[in-house]
């Protein structure tokens, strides 16, 4: 592994500055501790973000998506949104429990922009809540109340420079090795990777919620 050596590692905050310099203008105006309604526009149009969390065991990254609107703005510092299906892991949950502190990054397809949320959450399972999050008659299990601390917009640099949106650029499935294929080689064929994949976006979109 390849390592930076202690003449060209920076390990302080005075050399990032003096290699970035100290942001200022439209990147430090545009944050600020609610969600203003242009703010609440972008969250309402979003049908999937990334929720950061971190905790005893390392950091987390949870991809988390439904319709339009699926997080709802309560109100100008309160964001809820429901824990639908998934695979039980609850590592986000997990790390939430010992440290609340959040970190969640909206897209919109087609969008270059993307919006940066932060703040603290908390896991709830009141049932007046989860009853307005009832989707085909199913409830969440829990529902994130998350307090927001900071928002602001992210410039559309990294989509542009990704060509994320651009339909020529997608990938197709096939190209790239099975999710079975890939369970049964890092468990060593613990798991029959054909059977798993047998029927598997299905049975997804099957148990949606």
């Amino acid at each position: 592994m390849t390592t930076a050596s202690e003449t060209h590692r920076i390990a302080d905050v005075e050399s990032l500055e003096k290699l970035y310099g100290v942001p200022s203008g439209a990147p430090v105006e545009k944050e600020i501790d609610y969600l203003h309604p242009h703010y609440q526009r972008l969250i309402a149009a979003s049908p999937f973000f990334v929720l950061a969390t971190g905790g005893p065991g390392g950091m987390d990254a949870s991809p988390r998506g439904d319709a339009p609107g699926f997080v709802v703005v309560e109100d100008e510092k309160t964001l809820l949104i429901p824990d639908r299906r998934g695979n039980n892991r609850v590592d986000s949950l997990r790390n939430i429990i010992a440290n609340p502190r959040v970190a969640l990054l909206f897209l919109i397809p087609g969008i270059g922009e993307t919006l940066r949320v932060n703040g603290r959450a908390e896991i709830c399972t009141d049932p007046a809540l989860l009853g307005r999050f009832s989707v085909e008659g199913k409830l969440p299990r829990s529902v994130l109340v998350v307090r927001v601390e900071t928002c602001f917009f992210q410039c559309a640099r990294a989509i542009f420079r990704s060509k994320l949106w651009e339909p020529d650029r997608h990938v197709e499935r096939k190209s790239l090795p099975s999710l079975g294929t890939i369970l049964s080689d890092v468990t060593r064929a613990r798991f029959d990777g054909k059977e798993y994949d047998k029927g598997l976006y299905e049975r997804l979109k099957g148990g949606l919620y």
